[in-house]
């Protein structure tokens, strides 16, 4: 394999970008999940470690739904300044959403912490269909 060729030269000065929009992208999801847990009114973590199967559905809703529109966000991102803007601010219209579904979905979290799956899966299902929206929103 020649090492002098465009292609590994195009990979080479690539992959620092792509390492750092990869970081900054896990930061945020990182900093929007525990935002998600503190603010939720249960531990979802200890409930887990519990076994409680509701817990584990809402918490794995609350990384992909903050994770769509993260990512939509990193395609229409040409720097690390708007990765950051754009990767906030989906974190942040995601989050508002989720108060307003469980606000919809009248004592979910206590339904969660008894290890009501139902309330769970449609939890989720609100916070998915609200990421995909803010995702193509984000990206258009």
């Amino acid at each position: 394999m020649d090492f002098s060729s465009g292609a590994v030269e195009a990979y080479l000065a690539g992959l620092p970008y792509l390492l750092s929009h990869f970081v900054i992208a896990i930061v945020i999801l990182i900093v929007g999940v525990v935002i998600q847990v503190k603010i939720t009114s249960i531990d979802e973590s200890k409930l887990i470690k519990s076994g409680n199967i509701a817990a584990s559905i809402s918490l794995a809703g609350a990384f992909l739904a903050l994770s769509m529109p993260l990512a939509a966000s990193l395609t229409v991102s040409m720097s690390l300044v708007s990765i950051v803007v754009w990767g906030f601010t989906a974190v942040v219209i995601q989050l508002v959403c989720d108060r307003l579904a469980t606000i919809y979905v009248s004592d979910v979290y206590e339904k969660i912490e008894n290890g009501e799956i139902a309330p769970a899966i449609y939890l989720v299902g609100i916070k998915l269909s609200v990421a995909a929206i803010n995702s193509a929103v984000i990206s258009s």
